[in-house]
C-alpha cells in the first residue's frame, strides 16, 4: 500500500489532470450530490478521503478505471486498464449501480436529454431541471426526490424507454434482475449496428459505500495493484473489437477548405495523427469535384490505407456546397456525391475500413423555395433510414448511401459568421481538440462527438446568435481510436 504522504502527491497529480466533466463524474462515483465543482474542489474531497483513511490506491485506480482516463491511470500507477480489470475481478470498491449511472452518462446524446427535460418538467423544480445539462444531472436531482436509488430503479428504466433509448433501459434492467451484482461492460453506441453476443453469467459483486468504507476493510478486501503481472492474461468477454489502425501513415486525410479557414488547424491535427494529408483551398465546386473525383480513383486503389478522411468547408445550402461559387439555383456540389464517391463500391480497396467525413458548411439562403418539410436555416435534408443517426434528424430527401464503415458528422451555422474578423468555427476547434485529446485517451471516436455536442450545445446557449446545429449518422461496426 502506497504511504499517506504518497497517495496525497498522487491525488494531486490526478485531480490536476482531469477536465470538469470528469471531475463530476468522479464526484458522483464517491457518492457526492454536488457535482458543480472543479478539479480544486474534487482534490480537496479525495484529499480528505485519504487523510481520514478512506481511500486508498485501489480505490483512485478504480476511479480512474471507471473514467477511463488510462493514460493517467499507466502514469500514476504504471498499471493498464485490462490489467486493473483482472485485478478487481469480483471485488470492486465503487458503487456498481453508480457505474451503470456513468455508463449511461457516456451513451446518452443531447436529443436525449431535452427529451429528458420535457418529460421531467412537472416532476423536477422548474429551477433545478433548467440547470440540467447531462444525464448525471438528471440521476442526482432523481435521487434527492428519492425516485432513483440502487433499490429502486423503475421510474428511471421507465424514462429511458418513454425518449426511447430501449438500449440503455434494458442494461438497467439486467442491473436489477442481477441485484446489482452484472459486470457493468462498455454500452453499445444507439448508432452502433447491434452485435450478437454470448449470454453473459452475472457474478456476485460487492460494493462498499465511501461513508462505511474504514482502513481495515479496504486493507482485507482490495488487491494490490502495483503488483499485478503485465502478462495478466484478458478474458475475451473484455475486449472490444476495434478498426485495426497502423502506428504510422494510417491513411489519407483530403483536407478542401473553401473559405480561408480553420484547413490549416484541420491539416496539422490529423498529421499528428500520422494521416498523410493534403489540404486544398478556395477552390470552384467543379474544381472541388473534379478533385474528389480523382482522389477517389487513387484512394481506391491504395493497399495500405486503413482508413480514409475527408475533411469539407464551404459555404452551401441544405444539400449543396457552393465552395466559391456565387448562390444560384442548382450551383454546387451534391452532398450525397461526397459519399457515394469513397463507397465501398467505387473504392474497393476501403471496403471494410472506416471512411469518414466532417463538414462544415456555413449556410446561406436557399436560392430557390423551400420544399415542403425542408428544414429552415439550412439545416440538412438527408433521410437517415440507410445511415443510423445520433443528432436530430430534420426532414427528409436524397437517401444516405447504405455502405458500412461510414462516419458522418455534418455541422452547419449561419454565413454571416464568416464576416467576423479571424472567425474560427467553434466545431472545427472543438473537433480538433477532441481528436487530439482522445488520442491521449484511446477514446473511440464516437464518444469523442458525444462530448463535442456537449460543447456545443453549452455554446449555443451562451451565444444563441451564434448557433451551430450538428448532424451525426454512421455505421461503424467497430470502436475507431484514433491513438
Amino acid at each position: 500500500m502506497a504511504s499517506t504522504m504518497q497517495l496525497l502527491k498522487t491525488v494531486n497529480e490526478m485531480a490536476g489532470a482531469l477536465d470538469s466533466g470528469e471531475c463530476r463524474t468522479m464526484l458522483y462515483l464517491c457518492g457526492r450530490l454536488d457535482l458543480d465543482s472543479n478539479e480544486e474542489g474534487l482534490g480537496e474531497f479525495l484529499r480528505s478521503g485519504v487523510i481520514q483513511g478512506q481511500m486508498n490506491d485501489l480505490f483512485l485506480v478504480e476511479l480512474l478505471f471507471e473514467v477511463k482516463r488510462f493514460d493517467i491511470l499507466w502514469k500514476l500507477f504504471s498499471t493498464k486498464a485490462h490489467d486493473v480489470e483482472s485485478a478487481l475481478g469480483n471485488r470492486h470498491v465503487l458503487s456498481r449501480y453508480r457505474v451503470l449511472m456513468v455508463n449511461i452518462n457516456e451513451n446518452i446524446t443531447n436529443g436525449d436529454i431535452k427529451n429528458l427535460i420535457f418529460l421531467l418538467s412537472r416532476t423536477v423544480p422548474r429551477e433545478k431541471i433548467d440547470k440540467v445539462k447531462y444525464f448525471l444531472d438528471v440521476v442526482v436531482e432523481l435521487e434527492k426526490l428519492d425516485k432513483c436509488s440502487p433499490e429502486h430503479l423503475d421510474f428511471i428504466e421507465k424514462c429511458l424507454r418513454n425518449i426511447d433509448r430501449i438500449d440503455l433501459a434494458k442494461k438497467v434492467c439486467l442491473y436489477k434482475q442481477s441485484d446489482g451484482a452484472l459486470q457493468i461492460q462498455s454500452l453499445p453506441h444507439p448508432t452502433a449496428p447491434q452485435q450478437s453476443t454470448a449470454a453473459h453469467c452475472p457474478t456476485q459483486t460487492h460494493s462498499y459505500p465511501l461513508q462505511q468504507l474504514n482502513h481495515t476493510q479496504t486493507l482485507h478486501n482490495a488487491p494490490q495493484i502495483s503488483t499485478v503481472p503485465v502478462s495478466t492474461p484478458v478474458s475475451q468477454e473484455s475486449v472490444i473489437e476495434e478498426y485495426s489502425l497502423k502506428a504510422e501513415q494510417r491513411g489519407f486525410c483530403l483536407i478542401i477548405d473553401c473559405v480561408g479557414a480553420d484547413g490549416e488547424r484541420l491539416e496539422q491535427a490529423f498529421r499528428e495523427l500520422h494521416f498523410r494529408v493534403e489540404l486544398h483551398q478556395l477552390l470552384s465546386a467543379h474544381t472541388t469535384e473534379s478533385l474528389l473525383r480523382e482522389e477517389s480513383l487513387r484512394v481506391g486503389a491504395q493497399h495500405c490505407a486503413d482508413a480514409f478522411v475527408c475533411c469539407i468547408i464551404s459555404r452551401g445550402t441544405s444539400t449543396r456546397l457552393l465552395a466559391t461559387d456565387p448562390a444560384q439555383r442548382g450551383a454546387g456540389l451534391d452532398l450525397d456525391l461526397v459519399r457515394h464517391l469513397f463507397s465501398g463500391n467505387n473504392c474497393p480497396m476501403l471496403a471494410g475500413k472506416p471512411k469518414l467525413f466532417f463538414i462544415q458548411r456555413y449556410g446561406i439562403q436557399q436560392p430557390s423555395v423551400p420544399q415542403p418539410g425542408a428544414c429552415p436555416g439550412g439545416a440538412p435534408t438527408h433521410r437517415d433510414s440507410d445511415l443510423e443517426t445520433d443528432g436530430v434528424a430534420c426532414g427528409r430527401g436524397p437517401a444516405v448511401p447504405t455502405d458500412a464503415d461510414v462516419f458522418w458528422s455534418h455541422c452547419w451555422t449561419s454565413e454571416c459568421q464568416l464576416e467576423q474578423g479571424n472567425h474560427r468555427s467553434v466545431y472545427l476547434e472543438a473537433l480538433t481538440d477532441g481528436l487530439l485529446r482522445g488520442r491521449r485517451r484511446k477514446t473511440n471516436l464516437v464518444d469523442i462527438h458525444t462530448e463535442l455536442n456537449g460543447l456545443i450545445y453549452d455554446h449555443n446557449k451562451r451565444n444563441p446568435a451564434a448557433r451551430y446545429d450538428i448532424d451525426l449518422k454512421h455505421t461503424l461496426r467497430r470502436h475507431l481510436c484514433l491513438t
